[in-house]
């Protein structure tokens, strides 16, 4: 997968809500429902509960972070 293809991609959904999940080490993994405010060149930014959380394009392309949208 290429960086350019997941921005536009998740560009295509701001302002949609969407379901974030983190896979991270020693198997913390989270799970945040929110809405896709502002994609930035290297992050994206979701609103989770009234606080923006930020992820970058490197962790959905690995994997880290899945997103599936509502």
């Amino acid at each position: 997968m290429n960086m350019e293809l997941i921005k536009n991609e998740i560009a295509k959904h701001v302002n949609d809500r969407v379901l974030v999940k983190v896979y991270g080490m020693r198997n913390k993994n989270f799970t945040y429902e929110g809405t896709i405010i502002n994609v930035y060149p290297y992050i994206f930014t979701v609103m989770i509960d009234g606080s923006q959380k930020s992820f970058n394009y490197a962790d959905v392309i690995t994997g880290d972070v899945v997103l599936e949208y509502n």
